[in-house]
């Protein structure tokens, strides 16, 4: 039995110090202000953006992923503070494996505060008690340190260092993936 996802109405999370929300329009500066910020993508093997343009055509194409219920991002925001700090989501769904992949990005002066870690458990409960994921993975690079310690603070367990698994730039670059599986699932 596949599982069966839809994402209307658009599920609002929150925590102690967080909402994550549906992205809206006025989320372009924010997403641009990280993707275009060669720091914050040092990790990410995907192009800088180069215009706000571009970040208006990242928000559509989220849009259009949660509307055919392909996969899902939340503006990470702080509770009561409409502005989105960070972007974090089960961007890439395998509804045949019951898995799911998490992505995640945040400004820099929002890091080493906790909120990514807050996010992370918020999304991976989502997908587990609402999508009812068996899994979720991330894949991140292996120099990305403050990224395996999130994820290992949620649970996730490091399963597999991928040696030049992904050409990127005119080169091969390495992935670690993680992954954590839904406790209940495992049980039964």
């Amino acid at each position: 039995m596949p599982l069966t996802i839809n994402f209307s109405p658009f599920p609002i999370l929150e925590t102690t110090r967080l909402t994550l929300r549906q992205f809206d329009r006025n989320d372009a500066d924010a997403l641009f202000k990280m993707r275009s910020n060669p720091e914050t993508m040092r990790f990410v093997p995907r192009p800088i953006m180069q215009s706000i343009d571009e970040a208006r055509e990242h928000i559509d194409m989220i849009e259009n992923k949660i509307r055919n219920n392909e996969g899902i991002n939340w503006a990470i925001t702080l509770r009561n503070v409409h502005d989105c700090i960070g972007i974090i989501g089960h961007y890439k769904l395998m509804p045949e494996h019951f898995r799911s992949e998490i992505g995640y990005l945040m400004l820099p002066e929002f890091r080493g505060k906790g909120i990514m870690s807050e996010a992370i458990a918020a999304v991976v409960d989502y997908g587990f008690n609402q999508l009812k994921l068996h899994s979720v993975e991330a894949i991140i690079d292996p120099e990305n340190h403050a990224s395996a310690t999130v994820l290992e603070r949620n649970n996730f367990i490091r399963e597999a260092h991928l040696k030049e698994n992904q050409f990127y730039e005119g080169k091969f670059i390495d992935t670690v993936i993680y992954s954590r599986l839904n406790p209940v699932s495992v049980k039964s």
